[in-house]
């Protein structure tokens, strides 16, 4: 089949490569011209023969809506729009919406599998109705991973994202006990050789997986992680999660935490760590250290 693929980065130029090694013919849009097959949205859309499916893969928020805006212009009823980046899922609703007035199809899809899809293929959690995607059907096909799993049809339109949020909260609740495991064996002088035992966890432990697959490479670069700095951003999606966890009163107190530790590890000098100290020293006359000696 042919397909529109916008945003031409790491995930989408990866992307259109599988797809393309698969048989189906790829024509890209970047900003970049270096990337792109064409100049335009416009010149995009033209190339493509109806029904159109366009694939979108830039920045959520004000760049996806302002390409589906420019979309909804130029493409026809019949023709089907995938969002593929990270927007919320309430995006996705207002989306549908907006190209539903003209015809148009749309379905959300949450991708995961970073720089490793494009030899591994990708995870895919899909929202839409039935007939929206299985017009876009052989592109899932051909970016899933080998075998029955890796891909879903995960319900109505909005389901796509809201998976991939899920999963990303998941995530992060996953790094972070990895994270809290390693600098407590880093702390202690009894274990001389964490990566190996980071390495020894690889088999026949319930804990493997591939987050630690790649925990054990990032050592075997930096055994002790000297040359990196202490700070994690976050994508946007564990907030979203905890957000909906507190709209529909579930509780994730592993996610939250994970998230909130992102937040501490932006500050030097932590405000409420200072606030900590002050009290012990009050009730306990517990020790404190004076900035100036920082």
């Amino acid at each position: 089949m042919e397909l529109g693929l916008v945003g031409l980065g790491k995930m989408g130029g990866n992307m259109r490569e599988r797809i393309r090694r698969a048989g189906h013919t790829v024509i890209g849009y970047d900003r970049n011209p270096d990337l792109a097959d064409v100049n335009s949205l416009e010149e995009l859309v033209g190339a493509l023969k109806g029904p159109r499916v366009v694939w979108v893969m830039v920045p959520a928020g004000a760049a996806t809506q302002a390409t589906i805006d420019e979309l909804a212009s130029l493409l026809s009823p019949g023709d089907v729009v995938v969002d593929g980046g990270n927007s919320r899922w309430t995006d996705d609703e207002k989306h549908a919406v907006e190209l539903g007035l003209k015809d148009i199809g749309f379905v959300d899809c949450g991708v995961s599998g970073g720089v490793w899809g494009l030899e591994n293929g990708y995870a895919l959690m899909y929202g839409g109705t039935a007939e929206n995607v299985a017009k876009v059907q052989p592109v899932f096909d051909a970016l899933k991973p080998e075998g029955d799993f890796g891909a879903v049809h995960a319900g109505k339109v909005g389901a796509g994202h809201f998976a991939k949020m899920v999963h990303n909260g998941i995530e992060y609740a996953m790094m972070q006990a990895y994270a809290e495991g390693w600098e407590l064996l880093e702390k202690v002088d009894s274990v001389t050789d964490v990566r190996e035992v980071f390495r020894s966890w690889q088999e026949g432990t319930v804990i493997r997986s591939w987050l630690l697959d790649l925990a054990v490479n990032a050592l075997d670069e930096d055994e002790h992680l000297e040359q990196l700095r202490g700070y994690a951003q976050d994508s946007g999606e564990g907030r979203w999660t905890v957000e909906a966890a507190i709209d529909n009163a579930v509780p994730l107190p592993a996610i939250t935490a994970s998230l909130f530790a992102r937040f501490a590890s932006r500050q030097d000098d932590s405000p409420q760590m200072k606030m900590i100290a002050a009290l012990r020293n009050q009730f306990g006359g517990h020790a404190v250290e004076s900035a100036k000696q920082q």
